[in-house]
């Protein structure tokens, strides 16, 4: 979903698990969808560890625990490794995530986040160590992501770091511009550009 992105403070969802790759994310068998329906994919957002097989939901995933919620999704290391898949990103944002943050990222899909109108936030390790140990310790801990600064702050510790966003996609972000958004924004620039060549 398009919005602007500038300040967001909120609570986090914890996932600790390092490695979480894209058919965790979203199974295969839902690559065939021929939507693309963002409450869809939302709604199976780590489908096989939210469900039993008959659809419930599994007491024991944190998606189905009532003490966390917000739009941050707290991770562990290599998030989003495994396939390209573009759903993935899809399932974050359908579920209602305007950040992901992990030690790292797998590159596509950092940049299929992005694309989607989700920030990925790389942190170090023992950031996203405490972070994990602040929300474990009080599931109301927020977290204050500042895009036009580029920093991440732990509010429960007071503790920040800076995070890495390229120049054109914090542009993007702060404006709710896609890739394609952004041209027609240059057309003006494109057109003078050709009438001088």
């Amino acid at each position: 979903m398009k919005q602007k992105f500038d300040i967001i403070e909120s609570f986090c969802v914890p996932l600790p698990i390092d490695n979480i790759d894209t058919d965790q994310i979203i199974p295969a068998r839902f690559l065939k969808a021929t939507t693309r329906d963002e409450k869809f994919f939302g709604d199976n957002l780590f489908c096989d560890w939210r469900y039993d097989a008959d659809g419930s939901p599994k007491a024991g995933f944190v998606l189905n625990d009532p003490r966390y919620g917000g739009c941050i999704l707290a991770a562990g290391a290599n998030f989003g490794s495994g396939s390209s898949r573009e759903h993935a990103a899809w399932a974050i944002a359908g579920y209602g995530f305007r950040a992901v943050i992990a030690s790292s990222f797998a590159d596509i899909h950092k940049q299929n986040e992005l694309n989607n109108f989700v920030l990925p936030v790389e942190v170090s390790e023992d950031f996203l160590r405490e972070l994990h140990a602040s929300i474990a310790a009080n599931p109301l801990t927020k977290v204050r992501i500042d895009v036009p600064a580029e920093t991440v702050t732990n509010l429960a510790t007071g503790r920040s770091e800076r995070f890495p966003i390229s120049g054109y996609k914090k542009y993007c972000l702060m404006n709710a511009l896609d890739d394609i958004d952004y041209l027609l924004e240059q057309k003006d620039k494109i057109e003078a550009f050709e009438k001088a060549r």
